[in-house]
């Protein structure tokens, strides 16, 4: 079973279908998955449907999954989004002998599909929207007010669903004039800022030093997330670049555009791994990009050897905080009176992309912390997942994934709604009407810090 893209055999459409049937062979004896996601749940009724099939014709004995169509196996790669849960939840995969990796499975042959068959002008014009979020932001935060009044208007919004796809009633994210870019930019920091927080000093030790991989959404969406990390890290006296970079490529990655992944993939190692050579760590801002950057870049990348660098370096904001307060190299104190500011109850979501990397809970812990405030942890997708919640066939589809998170929300109401994920952000406020935080926006004004101005 091959995922590297450098590999012929990941190619081959003859090998992927032995894999694919090889692996719906295990998953129908085991069906851990069943109700996960609904690919898993149509693709096990398609199976029982074909079973039913043999069963009345008196073959029962016969394997209904070598009665599956392509049709069948189309329909389960077009309706996965890639939340990625059916992979921790999977006793199968590696080392185990079986090798099972689903999600990745799905993503190769939606990879050989478009390739072999390409896509439809309008699903290509889509593509060419969604899939470059560099392109799209830096028109969106040329002119915010003008592309923000757009996300809003009814006849604009139907342009959109007829010409590209994109449902009307999606909430889009809105653009901001001032990035994140420009305003470390501007602001001009010095190599090295010392703050004023309590930190334990070690004779000998060296100074901390993180570069920010500060993501497409937290730079043209949501800067003063990035802001807010910025003065808590300055607290602690440590060391940070914002070196240059582009889009992590997810979101061409859920394209299907293999080779402009792999070029996006090799220009932000060769970027990047001079501050790792240097000593830094990577912080990715966002759970998509830290996944692609940690789990996900050596399959794409050119240069395995330095992918393997650059991934071994990547952390999360709040794993890097709680990883620094484990090994007693930073204090994190916050004052009595710090839930006044942010609420005594926090409603916190897990995104999927968070626990797919093993890292634990860090920003339920680190928000653990704050004096007087108890954080609900709700363990369950929102359903928006990159692009593929805006898309007209499958906008009621993502809502009816997020249900679950939705009624957890609304449960604990009133409690302040959190969530490391901004597009989950976006399909909280959807599903529930509650505005949604990151957790270093609560722990940013738990610990007292000037109200940014970007907001």
């Amino acid at each position: 079973m091959t995922f590297d893209v450098q590999d012929p055999l990941y190619w081959d459409a003859a090998d992927l279908q032995r894999d694919f049937t090889r692996v719906l062979e295990i998953c129908n004896g085991c069906r851990l998955c069943d109700n996960l996601c609904p690919p898993f749940s149509d693709i096990f009724d398609r199976i029982e449907a074909e079973d039913d099939k043999l069963t009345a014709a008196g073959t029962a004995s016969e394997n209904p999954v070598l009665h599956l169509t392509q049709a069948d196996y189309d329909h389960t790669v077009d309706t996965c989004y890639q939340c990625k849960l059916c992979y921790p939840k999977c006793p199968y995969t590696p080392p185990h002998e079986y090798q099972l990796d689903f999600p990745r499975l799905l993503l190769r042959a939606d990879a050989i599909k478009t390739k072999e068959h390409g896509k439809s002008f309008k699903n290509n014009l889509r593509d060419f929207v969604t899939g470059d979020t560099d392109r799209a932001g830096a028109v969106g935060t040329a002119i915010p007010s003008v592309m923000n009044w757009a996300a809003k208007n009814s006849l604009t919004r139907t342009a959109m669903e007829v010409t590209i796809g994109i449902d009307r009633r999606k909430k889009l994210p809105e653009y901001t004039h001032e990035t994140f870019r420009s305003w470390w930019h501007k602001r001009q920091p010095s190599s090295r800022i010392v703050g004023d927080a309590p930190r334990l000093e070690k004779a000998g030790e060296q100074v901390e030093k993180v570069a920010l991989f500060y993501t497409c959404m937290l730079d043209q969406n949501k800067p003063w997330i990035g802001k807010d990390y910025v003065e808590i890290l300055e607290k602690f006296g440590i060391e940070i670049a914002v070196p240059e970079q582009e889009c992590c490529g997810m979101p061409e990655l859920g394209t299907g555009n293999i080779p402009k992944v792999t070029e996006t993939v090799d220009r932000n190692i060769a970027r990047l791994l001079p501050w790792v050579e240097k000593g830094y760590k990577i912080i990715a801002m966002s759970p998509s990009c830290s996944m692609m950057l940690r789990l996900e870049q050596e399959n794409y990348a050119t240069d395995k050897a330095a992918a393997r660098r650059v991934m071994s370096a990547i952390l999360d904001p709040c794993e890097y905080l709680m990883k620094l307060h484990r090994e007693k190299k930073i204090v994190l104190e916050f004052p009595a009176s710090a839930a006044l500011s942010v609420g005594t109850n926090v409603t916190y979501h897990l995104p999927c992309h968070l626990r797919v990397q093993n890292i634990g809970y860090n920003s339920r812990d680190l928000m653990k912390l704050i004096p007087g405030v108890t954080v609900t942890m709700v363990q369950q997708c929102s359903g928006h997942d990159g692009s593929w919640s805006a898309k007209k066939e499958y906008y009621e589809i993502s809502l009816d994934v997020g249900k679950k998170l939705f009624k957890a929300i609304d449960k604990d109401k009133p409690a302040t709604v959190a969530s490391d994920c901004s597009l989950a952000h976006l399909h909280i406020e959807e599903g529930t009407g509650e505005h949604a935080q990151h957790p270093i926006e609560i722990v940013y004004r738990a610990m007292g810090l000037t109200e940014p101005g970007l907001r």
